[in-house]
């Protein structure tokens, strides 16, 4: 009679381990598939660390694999931590899109988003851009043209009436100036004959009183 074989325990063994460690190989290389495919940033704009001197008026994020359309955040801050973003976020394929309020102030402006993925976890993560604002350039003023005023036909006419007073007090001054010397003159001649008088008398008397003797 043939005996009929049996299998070893050690090949048993063997087997089992190498089904093992197929396992494990195969567990392995799904893993790396995964992390190979696994979603990431691929570019972005303004670029991480950019230094920028004219102000964007959007912010994108492109990923490597698709995004979908709801459920995505992209905001942007200012170096006072004021949000300058307008809220807008569009998705297209794998970029995301954010609109900007105009940019005023210089510093460090942070970029943070949430990028959702239907295929895996949230891409979650931040970067900033510089922006220098020009200094504010201020117009000089313009100067003020000297301007001649030219009289009007009232101011005229009232400019004439006051040289006509003027003159007409002038005149009058000049009367009376006249009028108080002939008075003076008068009353001088006056009083010089009153004199002249009372000498004739003075003079007269006494021959009058020899002839009466």
């Amino acid at each position: 009679m043939s005996k009929r074989l049996g299998t070893s325990p050690k090949i048993s063994s063997l087997v089992a381990l190498l089904s093992l460690t197929g396992l494990l190989a195969l567990g392995s290389l799904a893993l790396g598939a995964d992390s190979a495919f696994a979603n990431a940033v691929a570019s972005s704009s303004p670029a991480v660390g950019a230094v920028l001197a004219t102000a964007p008026n959007a912010v994108s994020v492109t990923a490597t694999g698709s995004l979908l359309d709801q459920g995505n955040t992209l905001t942007v801050t200012d170096p006072n931590g004021t949000e300058v973003d307008d809220g807008s976020i569009t998705i297209s394929d794998t970029t995301a899109v954010v609109g900007l309020k105009p940019l005023t102030a210089t510093g460090i402006y942070t970029v943070a988003y949430t990028l959702l993925s239907a295929t895996d976890a949230p891409l979650t993560g931040t970067f900033t851009f510089l922006f220098n604002a020009p200094a504010a350039i201020s117009s000089p003023s313009a100067t003020p043209t000297p301007t001649v005023a030219t009289p009007t036909k009232s101011a005229t006419k009232a400019a004439g009436t006051s040289s006509s007073a003027n003159i007409s007090i002038i005149i009058l001054f000049v009367i009376a100036t006249g009028v108080a010397l002939f008075l003076i003159w008068y009353a001088r001649m006056i009083w010089n004959e009153s004199r002249s008088q009372k000498r004739r008398k003075k003079k007269s008397a006494p021959r009058t009183k020899k002839s009466s003797e």
